[in-house]
């Protein structure tokens, strides 16, 4: 179903919505709640009445403790989650509707935020999915997996242009990912189609195919959008956009593709040339501009080593001084990425991971203290941090910057692993050794095969025996 205006509802309906806002607007809450839902029941596809219903639930709940200072609550044991999720592949409506009632009484809550996107997805409402997507994100701004999913919510409902001011941003954060890459491909190849008024997208009624002027526009376009293109593919793509140019020279748009598709050529020289290009426009340069060029010359680098006759007498002393040329560019690029953009924190953790890897500890410091304040690199600059002191003797301090992360890192994974193990090797440090067995046997508990954790435990619990 698609989401519906009041001006569609039957006359007896918009008569209880009106009731509804009116109960709203004199502030009686319970009865405004209990119309909206009566009209939803009905009519789940009336966003601006679910938009009025989150408005009275966030209302009624901000009198007592503050929608947004209440700390969100799983609820996964639930019986009404337990219902709506066994009714959501039959009757997703019954779904949203029993979701509804759990937000009615708690409408931070998580469980039932995530279960109305999934509602609103099967029966395609995405403003819907949008404004719970909204609400996880603000209280969970580290979640990569719901960030992407509000984007895509974004992009359904037609929002492609915020959709990709959301994935810019997780992609600034994470510029190696290749499926946030990809995802914000799409997403710009979009914005392309909707930005030349090609209606039929937004009604439904045509698809990608149907508004290219040709079927050879549209496979150029699916061409376009492959994580990895075949050599013939790119050739094509390079020569298409080549003669393209030639009418457009200040098209900044080919000059990127054409570059990206020389670095897949690996002819780094020539793709280095079209980014020259672009960064000496007046409106071309920035901050993600020169994380290309760089690593374009990565790139190069890698592919230089990857040449050397590993048959030949000085092939190590070869590949070592290009190891060490590859580095000292590295850093040297880094360090004027962050003069020329001193507030982009994600360019202070990266030159943060360089002094670290280089052994220049107290620079690193520096860098990782202020990436802290990166909500999407806080935890590993903390982690980073904590590693800096440890390695300056500060062991005190280490365990409370590593005590710190852990606080902030809820799901046990890798990166909560690895902080609990360099706690407890500080712990070993200081001489605490119950204290570091402590953090080694949570590992234990739910990995025994993580490092020497196991070996560490029989260690102890050997040496108790012995004792």
């Amino acid at each position: 179903m698609a989401e519906k205006s009041l001006s569609e509802l039957p006359r007896e309906l918009r008569l209880l919505f009106t009731k509804g806002n009116d109960a709203l607007q004199r502030e009686n809450l319970d009865y405004a709640i209990a119309l909206f839902n009566q009209v939803l029941a009905k009519e789940p596809a009336l966003f601006e009445c679910r938009q009025a219903l989150r408005s009275a639930q966030s209302r009624k709940a901000s009198g007592g403790r503050g929608f947004f200072k209440k700390i969100m609550s799983s609820a996964g044991s639930s019986p009404q989650l337990a219902r709506a999720h066994l009714a959501l592949g039959k009757d997703p409506a019954e779904a949203l509707r029993i979701a509804e009632q759990i937000l009615n009484g708690d409408p931070a809550n998580s469980a039932a935020h995530k279960l109305v996107v999934e509602a609103a997805n099967a029966l395609d409402l995405p403003k819907t999915a949008v404004m719970s997507l909204e609400i996880l994100v603000a209280h969970s701004p580290n979640d990569q997996d719901i960030a992407v999913k509000y984007a895509h919510a974004l992009a359904n409902a037609g929002e492609v242009g915020k959709a990709e001011a959301v994935l810019s941003n997780l992609y600034r954060a994470a510029p190696h990912d290749q499926e946030l890459a990809q995802a914000l491909k799409n997403l710009s190849a979009r914005k392309t189609l909707d930005e030349g008024g090609y209606e039929a997208l937004a009604d439904g009624t045509g698809s990608y195919r149907d508004i290219l002027k040709d079927k050879e526009e549209a496979i150029l376009l699916e061409q376009q959008n492959r994580q990895v293109k075949t050599e013939d593919v790119a050739e094509r793509l390079i020569q298409e956009y080549e003669g393209r140019l030639a009418a457009e020279p200040g098209n900044l748009k080919l000059l990127r593709q054409l570059a990206e598709l020389y670095t897949q050529k690996q002819q780094f020289d020539r793709a280095l040339s079209y980014y020259d290009r672009i960064k000496a426009s007046e409106v071309g340069a920035d901050a993600s501009l020169d994380r290309n060029i760089a690593d374009t010359v990565m790139r190069r680098y890698e592919h230089q080593m990857a040449q050397i006759d590993t048959t030949a007498p000085d092939y190590a002393d070869k590949r070592a001084a290009l190891q060490a040329e590859k580095q000292a560019y590295q850093l040297a690029e880094c360090q004027k990425r962050a003069e020329r953009f001193p507030t982009d924190l994600q360019i202070r953790f990266e030159l943060g991971q360089l002094y670290f890897q280089a052994g220049r500890i107290t620079e690193a410091m520096r860098e990782f203290q202020k990436a802290q304040s990166n909500p999407h690199r806080r935890i590993q600059a903390l982690s980073y941090l904590g590693q800096c002191f440890a390695r300056r003797g500060i062991h005190d301090l280490a365990a409370t910057t590593f005590q710190d992360a852990l606080k902030e890192k809820v799901v046990f994974d890798e990166e909560k692993k690895e902080l609990i193990y360099l706690l407890g090797s500080v712990y070993e440090t200081m001489g605490k050794r119950d204290d570091a067995i402590a953090q080694f046997k949570i590992i234990y508990a739910a990995d025994v095969g993580y490092k020497d954790v196991a070996d560490k435990i029989d260690a102890y619990y050997d040496g108790a025996a012995g004792g």
